[in-house]
């Protein structure tokens, strides 16, 4: 295809048309309600969940995840001889604890709360862990009086052999939170499951309580 350049008319002068002009002014308005749009505070724009400011540090005492119908204390739990992860006892399914390495929910970084699948015949804490979606809200009360309330960012299935450690334990630059279970097919000659799911959330709220 061919394009020809049109030249001007001179009797209409060599500057743009009123019609040139009001095409532009339209153009440069709905760029203006887009880039508005985008960044406005309602649903679905960019600015529409505000982080709160990180906590101090403050042991947690409570998990409570409300679209699982899953709520726990929390016991602390630190790193076994072997280096993995201390989880509760295996006898008491529905306990879930805080990894005592990681800050407390809340604080800047990644808090670490475990639990169970299931144990002695019986369901876990986290036997629903795998159904949360994005968006789904955790809560996790706090020693000093407060409620940390975390959304769903991401919920993964991995398997154990590829756990991702640095997703999970690095330094974030916001207060995020995992939850952590066994999950995936199970192995019935080694008696476990084959992989972890593993749940992203962010800081969204502070209540008190």
């Amino acid at each position: 295809m061919t394009i020809t350049e049109k030249k001007p008319d001179p009797k209409s002068g060599s500057g743009p048309s009123m019609t040139n002009l009001s095409i532009g002014l339209i153009v440069i308005l709905v760029l203006l309600a887009v880039i508005v749009g985008m960044n406005s505070s309602g649903p679905g724009g960019a600015g529409s969940v505000d982080s709160p400011a990180p906590l101090a540090a403050a042991t947690p005492t409570k998990v409570i995840v409300p679209s699982i119908n899953a709520e726990s204390s929390l016991i602390a739990t630190g790193v076994q001889e072997d280096g993995s992860l201390a989880v509760p006892p295996v006898s008491e399914p529905m306990q879930a604890s805080w990894f005592n390495g990681s800050p407390t929910p809340g604080e800047v970084g990644p808090s670490v709360i475990l639990g169970h699948i299931n144990g002695g015949g019986h369901p876990g804490i986290f036997v629903n862990l795998s159904k949360l979606v994005a968006g789904s809200q955790i809560m996790v009360d706090r020693a000093d009086g407060q409620r940390a309330v975390f959304q769903v960012s991401k919920v993964d299935t991995i398997p154990k052999s590829s756990f991702p450690t640095d997703a999970v334990y690095n330094d974030t630059p916001n207060s995020q939170l995992r939850l952590i279970t066994c999950g995936g097919d199970y192995d019935r000659a080694n008696r476990t499951y084959l992989s972890n799911v593993i749940v992203y959330a962010d800081l969204v709220e502070v209540q008190k309580i």
